[in-house]
Parts: structure tokens; C-alpha cells; sequence
């Protein structure tokens, strides 16, 4: 019964800002791991950022530097992306785990996953 409910997608220009919101519905884990996944037709998922209960924030190396990933106090993140450029044009989902451990390349570990907002950037 877990729901991630992800918002604040949209179509911007290259060099502009997006600030993505995932918000979690009876997601109670004490220990945890939730990030942004971003997907492209005919590419694989990739890991964009995590952030678990420890203040482990891990990044792909491509955003480094212009998305920055935020929590609350009740389980829901942000993704903070600046410097957008077309390689940022994706659909983007938040997912969320039990337990501390966030490895970007773990898609398979996420077991819960929200359906996703479309980011376009146009240049």
C-alpha cells in the first residue's frame, strides 16, 4: 500500500531549473533508501541520486555539481536540478527501499517506485 506520488516535472529551456517533488503514502521504514531514477526510450534506468537515513547522498557523475537531493521530516524527497541541459530530458521516478544501504546501480533492490514525471529540457 506503499504510494510515491511524484510532481514537478515539466518542459524548460537549456540552462534553467526544475525542482522535483516525491511524495510517500504509508512508507514507514525506520532505516531506508529513496531516489530519483531518470529513463529515456530504448536506454536502460539510471540512478540519478539517493538519499537514505543516514544522509547518504550519492550521485551519478553527470549531475554532479547541478542536482542536489533533499528530505523532509516525513519521507519525501526532492530533487533539486539546475543547469538543465537536453541530456537531462528523461522521465524521472522516485523509488524508495527498506534498509540503509542506496547503490545507484541496484534498480533491481527499489521496492517501490512511483509513476514517474516527464522532464523535458529544450535547447
Amino acid at each position: 500500500q506503499v504510494q510515491l506520488v511524484e510532481s514537478g516535472g515539466g518542459s524548460v529551456q537549456a540552462g534553467g531549473s526544475l525542482r522535483l517533488s516525491c511524495v510517500s503514502y504509508g512508507f514507514s521504514a525506520s532505516t531506508y533508501c529513496m531516489a530519483w531514477f531518470r529513463q529515456v526510450p530504448g536506454k536502460e534506468r539510471e540512478g540519478v541520486a539517493a538519499i537514505n537515513s543516514a544522509n547518504y547522498r550519492p550521485y551519478t557523475d553527470s549531475v554532479k555539481g547541478r542536482f542536489t537531493i533533499s528530505q523532509d521530516n516525513v519521507k519525501n524527497i526532492y530533487l533539486q536540478m539546475n543547469s538543465l541541459n537536453a541530456d537531462d530530458t528523461a522521465m524521472y521516478y522516485c523509488a524508495a527501499k527498506r534498509g540503509t544501504y542506496c547503490s545507484l546501480r541496484s534498480i533491481d533492490d527499489f521496492e517501490y517506485w512511483g509513476q514517474g514525471t516527464q522532464v523535458t529540457v529544450s535547447s
